[in-house]
């Protein structure tokens, strides 16, 4: 099963603890008893990967069945994300939420708030963990992908209904009123050339 468990925005500067500025979680498949103990080894997992993340780089981090991907932008801001997922959820739609979820936390919170994690409101990290549970949701490629494998398999049960009926290309082309008969003989002289050049 494809899951996310959280999401986190990390103050991450070099040689210092991280500081976690915002985080949200989906522990929804955990007992009550669970939730409190999952939850901060979230919480650590997160602050342990960022502070070993060099500045600029990617990386993604197992831990039993549970996967930390982690994107350390550092820059100016010192900013890293991590989003806790299990070993299903793909890597790249994982990377381009943590890569979405940097940009929208530097346009909405100051810097200057950095200091004080309690004061940064930033309710919007929970939509992404909801609404990307789905990977399609966070990769257009990955979407656009399914969408035409979806249409492939439309159009070859297209061409199997036609067959089944027991119609043939060759008749059809014959009967047409659409075609003129230099299309007509264009088709049957490719089909010729097409057929002698099989290779068994």
């Amino acid at each position: 099963m494809v899951k996310i468990y959280s999401v986190s925005v990390l103050l991450a500067q070099p040689s210092s603890p991280s500081t976690v500025l915002a985080t949200a979680s989906d522990l929804s498949q955990f007992s009550f008893y669970q939730k409190g103990s999952v939850g901060e080894f979230m919480g650590f997992l997160s602050r342990t990967v960022a502070e070993r993340t060099p500045q600029g780089q990617r990386q993604s981090v197992q831990e039993n069945n549970y996967v930390a991907h982690v994107y350390n932008r550092g820059g100016a801001e010192q900013l890293a994300a991590v989003i806790i997922t299990d070993q299903e959820y793909p890597v790249r739609p994982a990377f381009s939420i943590l890569t979405k979820v940097l940009d929208d936390f530097i346009t909405k919170v100051p810097q200057s708030s950095f200091s004080t994690p309690s004061a940064i409101n930033f309710t919007e990290i929970q939509t992404y963990v909801s609404k990307y549970q789905d990977p399609k949701q966070a990769d257009t490629i990955m979407r656009i992908q399914q969408e035409l494998d979806e249409t492939k398999i439309v159009l070859h049960k297209t061409i199997e209904s036609v067959l089944e009926r027991g119609e043939k290309l060759d008749n059809l082309v014959d009967r047409s009123n659409a075609l003129s008969a230099q299309s007509k003989m264009f088709y049957k002289t490719a089909k010729k050339q097409n057929s002698c050049c099989i290779i068994m």
